[in-house]
Parts: C-alpha cells; sequence; structure tokens
C-alpha cells in the first residue's frame, strides 16, 4: 500500500534582518527632531527676542519666535515631496536617506555652535528642517521594499513596530531635552538631539547589506507636476464636455490622467484639513509659551512634582495611543450600529469642531495669563486631550482617505500631497506671526487672547464652508470599486478559487 505523502508545513514568515536597523534609525531620528523642538519656541525668546522678559516685548517677542518655529516646520514638511521624486527618478531611497541625514547631523551640531548667533542658529534651523523633510517621505517607504509576497503578512506588524518608534522617540525626547535645556544650558540641549541623529545615521549605515535597495527609475513624466503643467499650458485645446486635465490625455498616458482627477478630488478634502494644519503645531509653540507662565506643580497624593514648559507636549502622545484604539474599536462601531455611520467626511467635520474647542480653552487660559494669575497645567492637557482626538478624527482619517480614494499609481503622490498641506498650514500660522511681529493692525488686533479667537473663527469659517461643500464632494472609494484593471484581476483570482 502507497502511503500518502503527508503535507509540507508552510514556511513561517520572517521579518527581513534590514528591520532592526530601520526600526532603531527611526526612533533615534524622532528622538533628534522633536527633542529641539520641544524647546525651540522658548529657546529663542529667551535667548534672542526677549532674554530680560520684558512685558513690553513680550507679544513681539513670541510672535517672532512663533514665526520662525512655524516656517522650520512648513519647510520641513513641503520637502518629503520634492525628496521622494529625487529618490524615485535618480539616486534611490538608501543614498538619499544616508546623504541627507548626515546634513541632518551638520544642522544639529549648528545649533548648538551658534546658541548665541541668531544669524547661524536660523542657518541650522534651516539645515535641519532640509534633513528632517528631504528623508521623511523615504524612510516609511523603505520599509514596505524589505519585504516581498514570502513575508508581506508581516508589513502590519512591522508599520505598528514604526509607529511605537516614532512615538517612544518623541516622548523621551520631550521628556528628556526640556529637562537638559534647564540643567545644561543651550549647548547640551541641541546637542544631545544631534548626538541622536548621529547614531541614527550610524545604525542606518550599519544595516547597508542588509536592504533590499530599489533603483531610481529615472524621470517619470507621467506625474502630478507635468500633467497638471501641459493642462494649464494647453487649455486653449480643451474641447466642450470635458474636464481641464483631459486636454494632457493627446500628450500622457490617459490612465494616469484620469488618476490625476481622483487626486483632485482629494485634494478638495484636504482643504479643509489645511484649517487643522494651521492650528496643531502651535502645541509645540505658542502652547509651550503659555505653559512657563501657568502653575505647573502636580499633585499626586503622597508627593508633588513641577514638570517643565516643553515636557508638557508629552501628553500630546499619551493621549494619542489611548484615543486611537479606542475611536477605532468602540466610538467608530459603536455610532455605526446606532446608524450613525462615521464617514471619513463626517469625522474630518466633527474634528475641526473640537480643533476650535481645544482653542477657546487655550483663549481663556491665555485670557487668565493676562490678568496676572497662573492658572493649573491641567487646563492645557485638557486643551490637549481635545486636541489629540481631533489628532485622530482628521490627521489619521486624512491618510485614510488618500489611501482609499486614490488609484493604485497615484497612493505616494497623495501622501506627498498630505505633508504639503501641513506644510501650507505652517506657513498661514508664520505669516500671521510674522506680520503680528512687524507691529501695526495685527499686533493691535490679535493682542492676548484675540489671538486665540481669530484662529477659533477660522476654523469655524473653514467648517462652514466644509457643511455646505461636502454633501457635494464626488467620491470614488477605489477600495470598494477598484480600477477597471484590478477589478478584473479579482474577478480572475475568485474564479480560480
Amino acid at each position: 500500500m502507497q502511503e500518502t505523502p503527508s503535507a509540507v508545513a508552510p514556511t513561517k514568515s520572517r521579518f527581513p534582518k534590514s528591520v532592526p536597523f530601520i526600526i532603531g534609525n527611526e526612533a533615534a531620528e524622532r528622538f533628534s527632531f522633536y527633542g529641539m523642538r520641544s524647546i525651540l519656541t522658548l529657546f529663542l525668546v529667551n535667548q534672542f527676542f526677549n532674554p530680560t522678559h520684558s512685558a513690553s516685548l513680550s507679544t513681539v517677542a513670541d510672535a517672532k519666535a512663533n514665526s520662525l518655529n512655524h516656517y522650520f516646520v512648513m519647510l520641513a514638511y513641503a520637502l518629503p515631496f520634492v525628496g521622494g521624486l529625487v529618490a524615485d527618478w535618480f539616486t534611490g531611497k538608501y543614498k538619499l536617506i544616508l546623504y541627507v541625514s548626515i546634513l541632518y547631523c551638520f544642522g544639529h551640531l549648528l545649533l548648538s555652535m551658534f546658541d548665541t548667533n541668531l544669524d547661524g542658529f536660523t542657518f541650522g534651523v534651516i539645515v535641519v528642517a532640509i534633513g528632517a523633510g528631504g528623508i521623511k517621505s523615504c524612510v516609511s517607504a523603505n520599509v514596505g521594499d524589505q519585504f516581498d509576497a514570502t513575508n508581506q503578512d508581516l508589513l502590519s506588524k512591522v508599520y505598528g513596530w514604526f509607529y511605537f518608534a516614532i512615538n517612544s522617540g518623541s516622548m523621551f525626547s520631550t521628556m528628556l531635552i526640556p529637562w537638559t535645556y534647564k540643567n545644561f544650558g543651550p549647548k547640551w540641549a541641541f546637542g544631545v538631539p544631534g548626538i541622536l541623529m548621529a547614531l541614527a545615521t550610524l545604525i542606518f549605515f550599519t544595516g547597508r547589506k542588509r536592504y533590499v535597495r530599489v533603483p531610481p527609475s529615472g524621470v517619470n513624466r507621467n506625474n502630478l507636476v507635468f500633467i497638471t503643467f501641459y493642462a494649464l499650458t494647453h487649455w486653449s485645446q480643451k474641447k466642450p464636455g470635458e474636464s481641464l486635465l483631459d486636454v494632457a490625455k493627446k500628450e500622457y498616458d490617459p490612465e494616469k490622467v484620469e488618476g490625476m482627477k481622483a487626486v483632485y478630488r482629494v485634494i478638495m478634502v484636504f482643504f479643509f484639513a489645511l484649517a487643522f494644519w494651521a492650528v496643531w503645531d502651535q502645541c509645540l509653540s505658542e502652547w509651550v509659551l503659555y505653559a512657563d507662565k501657568m502653575n505647573r506643580t502636580i499633585n499626586i497624593g503622597f508627593t508633588s512634582f513641577t514638570i517643565l514648559a516643553g515636557q508638557v507636549s508629552t501628553v500630546n502622545t499619551v493621549f494619542l495611543l489611548l484615543f486611537i484604539p479606542i475611536f477605532n474599536y468602540w466610538i467608530y462601531p459603536a455610532l455605526d450600529k446606532r446608524g450613525l455611520k462615521t464617514t471619513p467626511l463626517r469625522r474630518l467635520g466633527f474634528g475641526l469642531i473640537l480643533t476650535a474647542l481645544s482653542f477657546v480653552v487655550i483663549a481663556l487660559i491665555h485670557k487668565s495669563i493676562e490678568t496676572g494669575a497662573s492658572p493649573s497645567i491641567w487646563w492645557q492637557v485638557f486643551a490637549y486631550m481635545l486636541l489629540s482626538a481631533a489628532e485622530v478624527l482628521v490627521s489619521i482619517t486624512g491618510l485614510e482617505y488618500a489611501y482609499t480614494h486614490s488609484p493604485k499609481s497615484m497612493k505616494s503622490t497623495m501622501t506627498g500631497i498630505w505633508f504639503l498641506v501641513v506644510s501650507a498650514g505652517n506657513l498661514i500660522t508664520a505669516l500671521i506671526n510674522g506680520f503680528i511681529a512687524k507691529g501695526g493692525w495685527w499686533t493691535e488686533h490679535l493682542k492676548g487672547a484675540n489671538y486665540e479667537w481669530f484662529f477659533v473663527a477660522f476654523i469655524m469659517a473653514f467648517f462652514v464652508v466644509f457643511i455646505f461643500v461636502a454633501p457635494r464632494l464626488k467620491e470614488h472609494n477605489y477600495i470598494d470599486n477598484p480600477e477597471p484593471e484590478i477589478k478584473n484581476q479579482i474577478i480572475a483570482d475568485t474564479n480560480n478559487l
């Protein structure tokens, strides 16, 4: 009797050997980025713009520091789009990450060296922004490059660890660097993030022989920039019934042109997220200045301690880690069961409301500080709680919307555009603070708590427009309704089961 061959046990998926180097690099890099940001605004005020702590200079000094901080973030989030194109077209991800990381280290060195020279320090801030922004889009994409068909089932787990590295790096840095600044001064406070960035670069370089390197593909003309430029410069050729982008089908791949239409539909939604990003980064700039004037003593039963102004933002990370599972596994399903379907657009709208409410709380705090009071830091923690919930509703939903409502070939482009929205939001805030610093009408009308009330009105104006526009937005979910060639493949795969 012939024996039946035993079934071969499936091979267990394994993480690529390069993953620990990428995760370690990300944790150290985020430590360096958020560490320097946790003290940047406070340092600029204390060292350069108002070292005597003069009350008469406070409004203008704060505005100058806030403006520089937001210009820094604007640049850091504008460059991922450029960095991604350079890596894809010319250098590949590995070379770009390595070379720009070295530049990143040099930027931190400049911050530490020029702690008494504003021009040199500002140049260092620009170099750090170029470093942080240049590698941002490549690092996360490099994670996915390490996987193939044999272990792609582990992708969600590795991105979970990647997200953990980001948050753990930022959490530890926002606790340690303000303490370093207070006890050892700015040279060490900016030097330690530089040391961590050097460590991040070394970790990344050490894994060089283990990485899967996707070679650059050369200039791809079928992209958003080329197609849009062609359509705008040939608009006179548009025929009745055609959209403006249809003109580009004569010169470019028609499928890519259709994909661009989806990109612009998503950009319409991103426009409303602009209101959120115009204010979110203030929690790491303006709010730090307010925290410095608040009662930061925490009483916990048998003991009490005082936290530093730059450390307060740590609660944002804590709230995020709590809220993400709460919203995904409890709040959203509970509302869906009751017939209140939590569509991405509804989440975005409610997120804008929570963002405005967080600034109402900050306005009341600012008003209290103006009257000479020292409100409890718990009020700012409450504002952080509201803003963190809004971040889950707006930021995470925005990324999800970009993925589900753009065709496969456009998903990387949408991530880059999302970063550009963050950049544009910070540009708005930087310009407003720049106007305040110059004096005149802006200074008089946005003095004190009026600054926060202005942004409350700004957010609510976006919300009102959103109410009218959202029902009219054309949506196409490419997950529920795949592109024709993908849909046909799904049908074929199903028939072969």
